[in-house]
């Protein structure tokens, strides 16, 4: 018994160490090539915003006409954001990515031992510069309360000014995040997306979250971006977006995080970050 419990804290402490700071700190040096390093924070962006913006608008309005809600079928289209897609569908959903990005990504078992859940590119080619996924999950405010939704959680994300986005799909951070997105919903229109908490989120690009770290082995082919969803963002596409934020009195632009690619990647190869980025 005494050995099941410490197997059990063993596993519980291979989750928890990469939020824990002093671990961190202490083990930044060991393994340099996973780190991601900038001299400022502005730095951090690989390409501009607009072009994260206008590749989201393009994959956006390929689905909307792909799911057939125009303006007048929108409120039907919208009843059935929780239900569970089709085979079909999914494909259909595949095939707005390919037609609109040029690739689709999926998850699957990752290649790296123990890892559980990769994210893959299954079709076409992602070339150096793309919007590869995007990183899901209720937004929170660096003064905003995260504990019971961080405990035992291992897909808080934190952006370099302290925004955390958890993208946690099971628990209390799914019912949080659905709950908030039910509370922004303005008439029949939704401003964010939901299935993202299912196996099949009708935004092919919201499986950010299961994209494993690098390593010295396998190098880091794409990176995290903040991207804030700018004023004029077309309502009718806000469905799509797997972000919300936790409080109705943030002043901010709602906060999304993209993984951009750092070179081409071919059809077959599993997606890798840096979990970790130094701003000198």
């Amino acid at each position: 018994m005494l050995r099941r419990a410490l197997n059990r804290v063993q596993e519980n402490w291979k989750s928890y160490r990469h939020r824990f700071v002093p671990w961190v700190v202490l083990n930044l040096s060991k393994n340099e090539k996973t780190l991601r390093q900038v001299t400022d924070r502005s730095k951090d962006k690989l390409v501009p915003d607009q072009e994260v913006s206008e590749s989201l608008l393009q994959l956006f309005s390929v689905l909307l006409r792909s799911h057939g809600a125009d303006h007048e079928e929108l409120r039907g289209a919208q009843s059935h954001l929780l239900r569970k897609e089709t085979t079909k569908q999914h494909q259909c959903e595949q095939e707005a990515m390919l037609r609109s990005l040029g690739f689709c990504i999926a998850r699957k078992p990752s290649t790296l031992p123990f890892a559980g859940t990769g994210v893959f590119v299954t079709k076409g080619c992602v070339s150096k510069g793309a919007t590869v996924a995007m990183y899901p999950g209720t937004v929170y405010q660096a003064y905003e309360p995260i504990l019971l939704q961080s405990i035992r959680n291992p897909f808080v994300f934190r952006c370099i000014d302290g925004v955390l986005i958890d993208g946690n799909d099971k628990g209390i951070s799914k019912v949080v995040f659905k709950s908030c997105s039910g509370r922004d919903r303005m008439g029949p229109f939704l401003m964010s997306d939901t299935s993202w908490l299912s196996s099949s989120p009708q935004n092919p690009l919201a499986v950010g979250q299961y994209v494993n770290n690098c390593s010295n082995e396998y190098p880091a082919n794409v990176c995290y971006q903040e991207f804030d969803v700018p004023d004029k963002f077309p309502i009718m596409l806000r469905q799509y977006l797997p972000n919300v934020n936790y409080s109705t009195d943030s002043q901010r632009p709602l906060r999304c995080v993209v993984l951009v690619s750092l070179r081409d990647i071919t059809a077959g190869e599993e997606l890798f970050s840096n979990y970790f980025t130094i701003v000198h």
